[in-house]
């Protein structure tokens, strides 16, 4: 676990939660995202994970089944990858989202189904219905950086150009990179940032 995940406030059972996890009732409500703290990340450049700052460079995001088959597809045909379409998902640090992609079950295992809806579900937030599946391949991301629009009621992203593309059918492939990573970090925020 980088440290800066584990200096953040938990849960009932122990479990570290992300900057952008919005709390009801001293419970945090892990599918859900909040608005305010997301918007606070976008605009000061912080992880959505640990809510540190994320230095000038590469961000990365854990994406699933389409989006990760889309960068696979461009990436082997030589092609530039950018999607145009918003996403409600914030950026992070390669290893918060590398941890994130391994202790979040959604992200982790391809037959893992969203345990809570989405408070009000439209076409960016239909894949966050209750029982919907990640699909058969995840990834975690980077991206030279990213571009954010807060509007009076999401806070939306988009990422540009791929730097770095680490597939996963089971997000525990990422372990050794995971330890590598935070061995690279001198127990700096976000493990040891590249770019």
């Amino acid at each position: 676990m980088p440290a800066s995940v584990g200096a953040r406030p938990r849960d009932g059972r122990g479990y570290p939660v992300p900057a952008i996890t919005p709390w009801e009732d001293d419970t945090p409500q892990f599918a859900l995202t909040d608005y305010e703290r997301s918007a606070a990340c976008a605009r000061n450049r912080l992880c959505s994970v640990c809510n540190t700052l994320m230095p000038k460079g590469p961000v990365w995001r854990v994406v699933g089944a389409a989006e990760s088959s889309a960068i696979r597809d461009a990436l082997s045909a030589g092609r530039p990858y950018r999607n145009l379409a918003p996403t409600l998902e914030a950026p992070g640090h390669r290893a918060c989202m590398l941890y994130a992609s391994m202790v979040c079950p959604y992200l982790a295992r391809p037959n893992a189904r969203r345990g809570t809806s989405a408070e009000t579900p439209d076409d960016m937030t239909a894949h966050v219905v209750r029982g919907a599946v990640r699909g058969k391949l995840g990834a975690v991301v980077g991206f030279a950086d990213y571009e954010f629009a807060v509007t009076s009621s999401q806070v939306l992203f988009r990422f540009l150009d791929v730097v770095e593309f680490l597939p996963h059918d089971t997000a525990d492939e990422h372990l050794a990179e995971l330890r590598a990573e935070l061995a690279r970090s001198d127990g700096r925020p976000g493990g040891g940032q590249r770019g």
